[in-house]
């Protein structure tokens, strides 16, 4: 039997650590000490933990007690949350808030996280990803050169302005999509989790910059179409998860991305390019944990049959708000003059062309044909996102 001296130590000073770690490696332990409340805390630390006192003594200020260890631990009915470093196929309620790896008490809460299945939401990719999230973020008020030097016509930076609120709108529903499912995220799939986080603190950036953008030189911002939104609420109301990062991530951003890079080859100004150019970089992150979290789990029948569905319910509306398209022409020429106007409007034919490209590209990256992959790819909403 080992003896645990606690001298003047008291259970409100931290007593019951070094009793704890006696009955750990003993099954009867004798703990000595000279606190006054030692024969009043100890046996209560002791029935609240199933432990017995076999013999309690107070002499000369001394207070000795023999303890048997409990038979059973609250611990002995507990479960692993897993391992630390690989994943399990469900994850069940029970586990809750419990860090992956660690040692589930029986009994808690079991709150409701719906997306709680390995083939749902994760991707092997996802820790590297989330690495790579946290070391690129960038801070808006330093990394772009705001104070750059704005010398193009007034035409110009109106064009400017009403891409930027085309953007801010789109950028938008791409925060509140993944914010949506972020609650719903088992924590046991933390990368995945954290990942999402990141996601919706990159769109919320976006909307910043975006919005500082267009009202460097301007009060008030661009124009809004009814069918644009409409296009977006259908983003903002999916409610399978993976049909979602699908339209959203894989055929939206991966067409914003050329419309970014067009952004920046066309910029008139060193703030607008580095606008585009740092949110192309987020962007281009998001769209590649979707490819990798589809590319194990998608169900090419129900993703197709999504963008039909979309496509079907988007049919009467009128597209790409007319006002963008035009601004995107005047961009690219730059002028007014017919020349440079008949130059921006075959880039923007050219930009299309490049969006088509990039989600035929993802789209057979998923596995579809390239004969399926075009017609998905016609199918895709005119209002880019």
């Amino acid at each position: 039997m080992s003896v645990i001296d606690l001298d003047v130590l008291g259970f409100g000073e931290g007593a019951h650590l070094l009793v704890a770690r006696g009955l750990a490696g003993s099954p009867r332990v004798e703990v000595r000490g000279r606190d006054p409340a030692l024969a009043i805390d100890l046996p209560a630390w002791c029935r609240a933990r199933g432990h017995a006192i076999a013999a309690l003594d107070t002499h000369d200020a001394i207070t000795t007690a023999t303890i048997d260890r409990a038979a059973t631990s609250r611990w002995i009915s507990a479960e692993r949350a897993g391992s630390i470093d690989a994943v399990v196929d469900r994850a069940p309620a029970t586990w809750g808030l419990a860090a992956r790896g660690a040692l589930v008490e029986a009994g808690g809460p079991a709150p409701s996280f719906p997306l709680a299945d390995r083939s749902i939401v994760w991707a092997d990719e996802a820790a590297r990803l989330y690495a790579q999230a946290t070391a690129a973020q960038w801070d808006p008020a330093t990394a772009i050169p705001w104070r750059a030097p704005l010398d193009h016509p007034p035409e110009i930076e109106d064009a400017i302005v009403q891409i930027m609120t085309f953007l801010v709108e789109n950028e938008t529903a791409a925060l509140v999509v993944p914010a949506r499912f972020l609650a719903q995220v088992h924590p046991h799939f933390r990368e995945v989790m954290q990942l999402l986080a990141v996601q919706v603190a990159d769109e919320a950036r976006h909307v910043e910059v975006f919005t500082r953008r267009a009202t460097l030189r301007r009060a008030t911002l661009g124009t809004s179409a009814a069918a644009g939104r409409a296009s977006l609420d259908t983003l903002v109301r999916e409610p399978d998860f993976a049909i979602a990062s699908f339209l959203l991530n894989v055929l939206g951003e991966g067409s914003f991305l050329p419309l970014l890079h067009f952004i920046r080859d066309h910029a008139p100004d060193d703030a607008t390019a580095t606008v585009a150019r740092l949110a192309a970089q987020d962007e281009a992150r998001h769209v590649a944990f979707a490819l990798a979290h589809l590319a194990h789990h998608a169900d090419r029948e129900q993703l197709r049959a999504a963008v039909e569905r979309r496509h079907a319910v988007l049919a009467s509306t009128a597209g790409l708000n007319e006002d963008v398209f035009d601004a995107l022409v005047l961009l690219a020429a730059g002028s007014w003059e017919p020349p440079a106007i008949k130059r921006g409007h075959a880039a923007v034919v050219a930009l299309t062309a490049d969006m088509d490209r990039a989600r035929r590209a993802h789209l057979e990256r998923l596995g579809f044909s390239s004969a399926d992959a075009e017609t998905l790819s016609s199918l895709h909403t005119r209002n880019f996102m």
